[in-house]
């Protein structure tokens, strides 16, 4: 392996060191520091969660999926508000219009008929109305209406218990746990005819997440430490189980299973829903023409067999809006209700990815996003590849959740992109500095005394004659060369003779200043380029390395040394020369007289 790969091996093992190192600082910091891993939990909760939102919204212009024609809403809006304020002079309205209501439904014979309100005891005397209501309620086995489950203080309301008939029995062989979430200490109480009646009875609690927006329901929630159906849950498990059933399993994958249907759960219990569109989607039909048609004052005839039935407000000065992903503040509670039983029906969830498969993308993207930033020759080619690959993920995304129903992450892998191409590019100009630095070395340094070479030497001589004749300041040259070095080669050895080569190259820049250039002129010839400095200033620097030189015994064997010693010459520009090639013969002559006169010495001409 070359000094070349060496080094880029190097390169990327710096890299993947430097990304791990600060994975596992920011683990570590978010680990001991329990605010700093709540902000950035809190950040990149909510950042995913608009994401979805996005998701869905867009899914939603497309029309998919389609809302169920099997579920209609029997809506009480502002129109029906208005109405029934005009010919009841009260709200909330008297019970026995709801019971002429479901008569009137039930004459259709529908699935179902779900009341996405809470009967409470009447404040007003109203008992025939209550009576009729009531008995009217417990007349059908299909059914439903709410209660609601809270914290509130226990003297305010002491805790009550609930029939067994209304609890659940779960089969859990999965890490799901509803009490993490949705566990409540006290309960609304409904009438109690209906509470221990035929009716069916199911929760109305939603919980929204950190930013507001209803993006989830728990099929399940806890009071009293036992299970109990969220209210379409309730009415839509019937449906599918084509029964009254209360036993449930949920399997080691955290699918609540429901007839045909899997309900995938978050390990709190919650089921991501699929949106179909904006409130009013689903087919609606408004609480007074219902009215209207009992009197026979409604042309219209509205079809209600064999659908499931919701009945709930949808009016604005009702309050019973939430905000989800698809629609701000103006949703309707009961059209939560009715995009659950949907889901149930045409078994359309939305499953999140696991946190193994979400490390798995983020790992993939950086290989990727890595490979492009490393591997590509241009910088620009890099980015617009690492932007297009960007867009494709994100259309990934998109298209996984609207055909798969499938959520990937979008917020951390698109961090991890940038991320990754930042450091790829810093890695790459990194390693591109690191073989500039090697390709320069090899161009300009020689090999065996790590000297500057003939080139170098000849560059920087011309280019320091330049920068003195401008300034007008003298520079002088050394030139050494090794005392009967052919016969020291001859008698030792090739080798022998080159780490003499390296003792003296050594010597000559241990004994040099760090302004001077070392560099190796041919052969056991070596030269110093002196800036900036005179004849006299040059000849004490060629004296005393050639001292040092002879002071220092060569050591050829463990126990055998010899002394090695070097002849000079010295030159100064502008007092002996005009050109670098008129110094180095000034020099050389320098060099020969040294010779000539017994060598180991400073020749001057």
């Amino acid at each position: 392996m070359n000094n070349l790969t060496k080094t880029k091996w190097f390169i990327y093992g710096t890299y993947l060191l430097l990304i791990a190192a600060t994975l596992l600082i920011g683990f570590v910091l978010l680990q001991n520091n329990n605010s700093l891993k709540n902000v950035f939990k809190s950040f990149f909760e909510v950042a995913e969660n608009r994401s979805f939102d996005y998701r869905q919204a867009i899914k939603v212009i497309h029309k998919r999926p389609f809302p169920n024609k099997d579920i209609v809403l029997l809506a009480i809006d502002d129109a029906s508000v208005e109405s029934l304020w005009d010919k009841y002079g009260e709200w909330p309205i008297p019970r026995n219009v709801y019971a002429d209501v479901i008569n009137y439904i039930e004459a259709e014979r529908p699935q179902a008929i779900i009341f996405d309100l809470m009967f409470i005891k009447s404040v007003r005397s109203q008992k025939d109305a209550d009576k009729y209501f009531i008995e009217t309620m417990n007349k059908y086995n299909n059914i439903y209406t709410g209660i609601n489950f809270d914290n509130q203080e226990y003297d305010v309301r002491k805790p009550e218990n609930l029939p067994e008939r209304v609890a659940l029995n779960i089969d859990n062989k999965s890490n799901v746990d509803f009490k993490k979430k949705y566990n409540f200490a006290n309960c609304r109480m409904i009438l109690p005819e209906l509470l221990n009646g035929n009716v069916k009875i199911g929760l109305t609690n939603v919980k929204r997440s950190g930013d507001g927006i209803i993006r989830s329901v728990s099929p399940v929630l806890v009071y009293k430490d036992k299970y109990y159906p969220y209210l379409s849950f309730k009415a839509g498990s019937d449906y599918l189980k084509m029964k009254d059933d209360n036993n449930f399993v949920i399997d080691s994958k955290r699918n609540l299973i429901a007839g045909e249907t899997k309900i995938p759960l978050s390990k709190n219990g919650e089921a991501v829903l699929n949106w179909y569109g904006q409130s009013g989607t689903h087919t609606s039909v408004p609480f007074y023409k219902i009215l209207k048609e009992m009197e026979g004052k409604n042309i219209n005839k509205f079809d209600f067999k064999d659908k499931i039935v919701i009945i709930g407000t949808t009016a604005m000065s009702l309050h019973d809006t939430k905000s989800v992903p698809i629609q701000a503040e103006v949703y309707p509670g009961v059209e939560v209700h009715a995009t659950l039983i949907n889901n149930m029906l045409d078994n359309n969830f939305i499953t999140k990815s696991e946190k193994s498969t979400n490390v798995l993308i983020i790992i993939g993207v950086i290989a990727i996003v890595g490979a492009i930033a490393m591997f590509s020759t241009s910088t620009l080619f890099a980015v617009l590849s690492t932007i297009l690959f960007t867009i494709a993920y994100l259309f990934i995304a998109y298209y996984t959740m609207e055909l798969y129903n499938l959520w990937i992450p979008v917020v951390l892998p698109v961090i991890a992109i940038v991320l990754a191409f930042t450091l790829s590019l810093l890695a790459k100009y990194l390693m591109k500095s690191r073989d500039f630095e090697y390709q320069y070395k090899l161009a300009t340094i020689d090999g065996l005394t790590e000297l500057y070479n003939h080139r170098y030497f000849q560059d920087t001589l011309k280019q320091q004659i330049e920068i003195s004749r401008r300034y007008n300041q003298p520079v002088s040259l050394i030139i050494c060369d090794i005392d009967l070095f052919k016969r020291f080669n001859d008698t030792y050895g090739h080798q022998t003779g080159d780490a003499v080569l390296r003792l003296v190259a050594q010597t000559l820049k241990k004994n040099s200043r760090t302004t001077d250039y070392v560099c190796r002129y041919g052969g056991e010839e070596m030269c110093i380029i002196l800036p900036n400095t005179g004849i006299d200033e040059a000849m004490q620097l060629a004296n005393r390395i050639c001292a040092s030189v002879a002071e220092k015994p060569f050591r050829l064997t463990p126990v055998d040394t010899a002394t090695v010693t070097i002849s000079l010459g010295v030159a100064t520009f502008p007092e002996n020369a005009q050109t670098p090639q008129d110094l180095i013969e000034w020099a050389d002559k320098g060099l020969y007289y040294a010779k000539e006169h017994g060598r180991n010495q400073v020749g001057r001409y």
